[in-house]
């Protein structure tokens, strides 16, 4: 008998939530964030998934209805709002990359490290009036705004404070931030339409909010990788500061959009807690307590995060088991699975990880002989859900894909 999809989505959001919350699922569930594979699998060049709305939307919906994961995914529409704010830190098709290529992050010292000092002391100014300026070429007037406390402080910085609105400068900056709204409202109220396409056709929303942990914060967007590394040893207590007071800005930057969407899930990408970046004692000292205190802020919160642990993690996962049980999943893309699923088994949930090689180069049948593989391994008593290593599946076989899907469905029946 046919399901409506009510009952579909009622289904698949408890069978996500059961595997999080480590009870056992009617079968292990198959999810994997798309990303830049629906431009691909849609027929469409990445310059049109950035810059057409609605393109863009219908290839992530055509990749939705045909693979028919237990939580659908919206990919990044980047074009228009970075555009208009003349944005540095990225590439995309039609921006700095040809037509055909997916996105690129552009990392650089954006806080120079004498700056520690200053942003410690206000992060808020730090970031309009010397971060702004520097990764949004339109916003360069902003270098020339007073700091907001001298403005605000009492009626006589109004007097002058404004000042700098009416300057070329000013307008300038005014201009690029009211083009930029208007298309991050125009983008959301399609999402928000999405959603509720999706809803209408069965199909949760993987997340609605999404943060970073602090070291990574500091890292991929002020400091750049080389910066921070050296940064631990020549600055560490600096770093540990920058951190700390990075802490609740990441917790605010998840809570809310997830308690207005009533989404619990919150996505987590790291990025550079990994083997090879630091040491166990650096991964004790420098990341994991912020992280873990996020961790527990969230919960705390009533939410799930959803973490993306790139990278190698096997050496760390005796330590990333200390987090609230039954409340958070771990998405590998490089680990000893049998080993995770003896450590954190009870603790949380882990997710993942076929590996993108596999899923690029192999052929379907290699591909369900590894799902088949991490099923008996990882998914007994629950608390497991498939998905691919990696969150963009850029260049991956749509065969390889529906073979993950479909075998897990049939296979992975409790």
């Amino acid at each position: 008998m046919d399901r409506s999809p009510a009952e579909l989505y009622s289904e698949r959001e408890k069978r996500i939530n059961d595997a999080i919350t480590l009870k056992k699922p009617d079968r292990v569930p198959v999810w994997g964030f798309f990303g830049s594979f629906a431009a691909q699998y849609s027929g469409i060049t990445h310059k049109e998934e950035q810059y057409d709305l609605e393109k863009h939307n219908e290839a992530d919906w055509k990749v939705c209805v045909d693979f028919e994961p237990d939580l659908a995914s919206r990919s990044l529409f980047l074009g228009p709002v970075f555009e208009s704010l003349g944005y540095s830190q990225l590439k995309w098709a039609g921006h700095g990359l040809p037509d055909n290529v997916p996105y690129q992050f552009v990392e650089g010292e954006y806080m120079k490290a004498e700056e520690y000092d200053r942003f410690l002391y206000d992060p808020t100014d730090f970031v309009l009036r010397l971060y702004w300026p520097r990764i949004y070429g339109r916003l360069q007037g902003l270098a020339g705004l007073p700091r907001l406390s001298n403005i605000l402080s009492y009626y006589l910085g109004g007097i002058t404070g404004f000042m700098f609105f009416g300057t070329p400068e000013g307008k300038v900056a005014l201009e690029a931030l009211s083009k930029a709204g208007d298309e991050t409202l125009r983008s959301f109220q399609a999402l928000m339409g999405f959603t509720e396409r999706l809803k209408g056709a069965g199909f949760p929303m993987a997340f609605a909010a999404s943060t970073q942990a602090p070291f990574d914060t500091l890292g991929d967007f002020f400091r750049g990788t080389r910066g921070l590394m050296l940064d631990m040893y020549r600055r560490p207590e600096k770093v540990v500061q920058a951190c700390e007071k990075l802490l609740p800005m990441m917790l605010e930057a998840a809570v809310g959009p997830a308690k207005m969407s009533g989404n619990p899930r919150v996505f987590i990408p790291l990025h550079k807690g990994q083997e090879g970046f630091m040491s166990i004692e650096q991964f004790k000292r420098f990341y994991w307590p912020t992280f873990r205190a996020l961790l527990i802020g969230l919960v705390e919160a009533g939410l799930n995060p959803v973490i993306l642990v790139e990278g190698t993690y096997t050496s760390r996962l005796d330590i990333i088991q200390d987090v609230p049980a039954g409340k958070i999943c771990y998405w590998f893309e490089d680990v000893d699975m049998a080993r995770a699923k003896e450590v954190l088994d009870g603790k949380v949930c882990i997710m993942g990880s076929v590996p993108m090689s596999l899923l690029v180069g192999g052929t379907p049948d290699q591909v369900r002989n590894c799902c088949k593989g991490l099923i008996d391994m990882a998914a007994s008593g629950g608390g497991y859900i498939m998905a691919p290593a990696a969150a963009d599946l850029e260049d991956v076989r749509p065969e390889n894909l529906r073979a993950m899907f479909d075998f897990t469905k049939k296979y992975g029946v409790y």
